[in-house]
């Protein structure tokens, strides 16, 4: 934190602006030898929250002076910044040369290169912010979505880190009550009635244990949902596929048995994105390159997120579709009766039967995407999301959970077997040291440089 910091802030590329920022106690001095305002006046002694144009000029080797742009000074004041440190930003026309060449003076001028995220992590250093909201930040700026948007603007709101923080205030609480019940017998201080403190922990167990079913929805919101499009050969996978890629991503012909391996995408249907996989006919066959490629289909049926399952509604069901059926067992799965631009005859009643969850439609045509984005999100209950509590969005904030749930629960167990308070009362400060590395209290070094290395330069 002694350091002052310099990066590119935007993406490098041809654009009408870049951001180059600073943050430090010596970014004002720092800039003040690069940035010669227009108005002349002593950048130093530049207020916060204010602005100046003026030029961006490196210093030569024989001590003139070189114009790299035009540009605007944003200046913020310590502690009222992102950091909560002095810092700068310089608004530089947006080629590549011009930022890069503007870093290069910074950095020739005392600053030092920062680090992936280490703005955002000075922020949670100087408690301008908790680490889950930092995590929210990075989320924002991946989503894809206005779901994964709106998800990641719940944890930079805060929910998140308030509903954590709140179930550890319980477990504050009983803590603290039965370490002084324990701890000083002789006071006059009432028991910790067992049935209440069993109702208390219950409480907070349901709690956690919903935080945690939470994780897949975000984990679905934020990477994408892995979905395996499977059906017996030419149903019209490839075809869905490339409807859905929105371009020839898979080799479409009328001979069955073209996809002999698994051509993957990542897709965006409306308001979800798909992980989609368009997988070899499934089937018996001779054919060695092809019993491979139904090989890797069912090993990727095994590890779907989501099954389309598709079928052929102008010909009757027989018996590779009803093997189909019987592999998809209870994964969650779409059947989509493909083919409506022709005579239908298939027995639609026969697969609603065994995949309740049914969409007709001609992907030759294009007809029934709207229909099946909104299966998909019925299925997996992304119509409508509750953020009022956030939503668990990564492994680290998903295994502290875990270990608050679990330590809860043992807690629960320890008193249902009449062990003595002070048994439970371990239990319950481990479960409140999980809670604690989840807001970042007591995140270690080595936990916080994990969460920030995943960070984008110049966040």
């Amino acid at each position: 934190m002694q350091t002052t910091i310099a990066a590119i802030a935007t993406p490098l590329g041809t654009g009408g602006l870049g951001v180059v920022r600073l943050s430090g106690p010596r970014a004002y001095e720092i800039v003040a030898r690069v940035f010669v305002p227009v108005s002349g006046r002593d950048i130093r002694r530049q207020k916060g929250y204010t602005a100046l144009l003026g030029r961006v000029e490196r210093t030569l080797p024989d001590g003139g002076r070189e114009m790299l742009d035009q540009a605007v000074a944003l200046f913020f004041r310590a502690p009222k910044s992102y950091t909560g440190e002095d810092a700068v930003e310089l608004s530089c026309h947006g080629g590549v040369a011009v930022l890069q060449e503007t870093l290069r003076a910074l950095l020739d001028a005392g600053a030092e290169l920062a680090g992936p995220g280490e703005f955002s992590k000075r922020a949670v250093l100087a408690g301008k912010m908790t680490l889950t909201q930092a995590e929210g930040v990075m989320d924002l700026i991946n989503a894809q979505t206005r779901q994964g948007a709106a998800a990641a603007l719940s944890a930079m709101d805060g929910r998140l880190y308030r509903h954590a923080a709140a179930i550890r205030a319980d477990l504050v609480d009983l803590a603290a009550h039965l370490a002084a019940y324990v701890d000083y017998p002789d006071e006059d201080i009432p028991q910790l009635e067992e049935g209440v403190l069993t109702d208390r922990l219950q409480q907070v167990a349901d709690q956690l244990s919903a935080l945690l079913q939470s994780f897949d929805t975000g984990s679905m919101i934020r990477n994408g949902i892995d979905t395996a499009i499977v059906g017996k050969p030419n149903v019209g996978k490839s075809t869905l596929m490339n409807l859905l890629a929105g371009y020839q991503r898979s080799i479409v012909t009328q001979v069955p048995g073209t996809t002999r391996d698994v051509v993957e995408d990542r897709v965006q249907l409306g308001e979800v994105t798909l992980n989609l996989a368009d997988t070899a006919g499934i089937r018996e066959t001779d054919d060695l390159v092809e019993q491979l490629g139904v090989q890797r289909s069912r090993e990727k049926l095994e590890r779907a997120q989501l099954v389309l399952a598709l079928f052929d509604g102008s010909v009757p069901l027989d018996e590779e579709d009803r093997q189909l059926l019987s592999q998809i067992g209870d994964k969650p799965c779409i059947a989509v009766i493909n083919k409506q631009d022709k005579a239908q005859r298939l027995d639609v009643e026969a697969v609603r039967a065994q995949i309740p969850d049914l969409v007709t439609m001609s992907a030759r045509e294009e007809r029934g995407v709207e229909e099946l984005e909104q299966a998909i999100l019925r299925k997996l209950r992304l119509e409508k999301i509750d953020l009022q509590n956030g939503l668990l969005i990564n492994e680290r904030q998903r295994q502290a959970t875990s270990r608050a749930a679990a330590r809860v629960v043992d807690g629960l167990d320890a008193l249902r077997a009449g062990m003595t308070y002070d048994a439970v009362a371990v239990e319950i400060d481990e479960a409140i040291t999980a809670l604690s590395e989840f807001t970042g209290e007591s995140a270690g070094e080595q936990v916080i440089d994990a969460v920030f290395a995943n960070f984008c330069v110049g966040k």
